[in-house]
């Protein structure tokens, strides 16, 4: 039997190495069309940094490797031009000639290549992309040669990455990014603190905006914005996305959808004896529906395997599970994460959503180098189902987001989390971690105990209702609602007649610094009449949803005084 593979890396490489370990005499071919069939893609922005030294530390396997210890037959520069499914072979174009190559088995892996925006200019040297090893030690090249300046067009996990690889190389960077903030996938509250840092980092971020031409020129480029304004570069890098790589399969008739492969539970694909994995494929969401490539080497390794499997074990083979879209990104001194679906995905796909903040220390709150997880939460109005999740802090982030990743897969309700039992020590976590708070926070909000509002709602609540902070003085002194009447938490019993004179007869709407004392605020008020409902994540919320207009929105007394 021959089984050939179209594409290395990720899911053509799992699924040539399940396929060897299956079948000892299968003649397994793989064909990449660049230089290296096994590489970490996902190390090159830290190459181009400086924290990866060595280039040949980005090599995983070679040819040589890969066929002594799999007997693989790896052949590199060689790219396949065309299918014909009927006659089950395909035509490979090598550098030393085109040939034709039959097969028992077809397992395409092409991957994506960056996309190219009809922009004027885009074909200047200057403008790079960071997909290969090639790629990568071209833009350290020119750093290394005295490059000054970079633009990286695009805000998403290559071009954030890109952009701290080259900052930390002393560059003057700028991002570039058409959403309204970095990381579009991330919700606004959160995105707010990736900005703040990548700030920190010296990068300039303009969001908002699409870039409109590059103007070649002899010493740099001047990429053009929108807005007219003009943004010297030595460097720049096109990160704005990523098409799937399909050309010569789409034309031999294998169903794609926008130009990405249609298969089925096993990776079939809708020709007799081929299947398809990784980021070229069409994946269905796991928490939504919605059909998507899906461009995640994790989802691309599995699923490799298991086609392995349903090509020489079908009667055995597990379904290629649906993706939930895990991802991670270090931002500086921060780390950001996210799994299942957004807000926006669940508006989307029209489903009905609650949603939760939180902000827990990551270990003890007593033990040294403690730090808040600022966590945002999807749950399904209906019965608390964990739809989505998505964290961002100094530490901890990784450890809850798979927590709650593996929640999803296994299709737990938030009341589930309080039961967890998460392993707990002071340097580790809590004996309430953040993991079994977002539990307890969610049942209340499901059974009524609590009743949230939410920052997006400010303009509305202003105008219809009380404003309560419950922080001290001194915390309301940092920064204030227009309007607001503070009551610290621990006086509102006493002063619940100053409260309903205030309200005079409105709903109270009830905030603090995080959610927690608004919440205990909330159960104080609801249980002596009144309408009540205590702000999501607080302060610390309200604030990163507002941004750059916090200034514009929120008051402090000194500002008052001097006005």
């Amino acid at each position: 039997m021959r089984i050939v593979v179209v594409g290395g890396v990720a899911g053509g490489m799992s699924s040539a190495a399940r396929a060897r370990r299956l079948d000892e005499n299968a003649e397994i071919v793989v064909l990449e069309r660049g230089a290296h069939v096994s590489f970490a893609n996902c190390g090159l922005p830290y190459f181009v940094g400086g924290e990866i030294t060595d280039a040949s530390k980005l090599l995983v396997q070679t040819p040589q490797s890969l066929r002594a210890a799999l007997d693989l037959d790896v052949r590199t520069r060689s790219e396949v031009i065309a299918v014909d499914t009927a006659a089950k072979n395909v035509t490979v174009r090598a550098e030393d000639g085109v040939y034709e190559l039959s097969y028992d088995a077809l397992v395409l892996s092409p991957g994506a290549s960056a996309l190219r925006p009809p922009l004027r200019g885009l074909d200047s040297p200057r403008v790079r992309t960071l997909r290969t090893v090639e790629d990568a030690l071209s833009l350290r090249d020119e750093v290394h040669d005295g490059a000054r300046r970079a633009v990286v067009l695009g805000a998403g996990f290559i071009g954030i990455e890109a952009a701290e690889a080259l900052a930390q190389q002393g560059l003057d960077v700028s991002v570039v990014e058409l959403a309204p903030h970095p990381l579009p996938p991330l919700e606004t509250e959160l995105a707010w603190l990736v900005t703040e840092q990548l700030v920190e980092l010296g990068i300039t971020v303009r969001t908002g905006i699409a870039a409109a031409s590059v103007e070649r020129g002899e010493d740099a480029d001047t990429v053009v914005l929108a807005d007219g304004s003009r943004l010297e570069a030595d460097i720049i890098v096109l990160s704005v996305g990523v098409r799937p790589d399909t050309a010569p399969f789409e034309a031999a008739g294998i169903a794609c959808e926008r130009g990405a492969i249609v298969v089925d539970a096993h990776g079939r694909t809708s020709a007799p004896g081929v299947w398809a994995a990784g980021d070229a494929t069409v994946s269905v969401d796991a928490v939504t529906g919605i059909r998507r490539p899906v461009a995640l080497a994790g989802p691309a390794n599995r699923a490799g395997r298991l086609i392995a499997d349903d090509i020489l074990r079908p009667d055995t083979a597990r379904a290629v599970p649906q993706p939930v879209g895990t991802a991670i990104v270090r931002v500086g001194e921060l780390t950001a994460a996210l799994t299942g679906a957004n807000r926006s995905s669940l508006d989307a796909a029209g489903v009905s959503h609650r949603t939760l903040h939180l902000h827990p220390n990551q270990h003890a709150g007593y033990f040294p180098g403690a730090s808040q997880v600022h966590l945002v939460v999807q749950i399904r109005a209906s019965d608390g189902l964990l739809l989505g999740a998505q964290a961002v802090g100094n530490e901890g982030v990784d450890k809850r987001i798979d927590v709650l990743a593996t929640a999803i897969r296994a299709g737990m309700r938030v009341d589930d989390l309080i039961d967890l039992d998460l392993a707990y020590a002071p340097p580790y976590g809590q004996a309430k971690d953040a993991i079994n708070l977002t539990g307890m926070v969610g049942e209340n909000v499901m059974t009524g105990t609590l009743t949230l509002w939410y920052p997006e709602h400010l303009d509305n609540v202003r105008d219809s209702a009380l404003i309560l902070d419950v922080r001290t003085p001194a915390e309301y002194a940092t920064g204030f609602v227009p309007g607001s009447l503070n009551i610290p938490h621990t006086e509102l019993r006493d002063r619940l007649d100053e409260v309903r004179d205030a309200a005079a007869g409105r709903p109270v709407r009830v905030m603090c610094q995080s959610g927690v004392r608004s919440g205990i605020a909330h159960r104080v008020l609801a249980q002596s009449g009144f309408d009540s409902a205590s702000l999501s994540g607080g302060m610390l919320t309200l604030q990163a949803w507002l941004g750059a207009r916090q200034s514009d929105v929120l008051e402090r007394p000194e500002v008052l005084a001097r006005a």
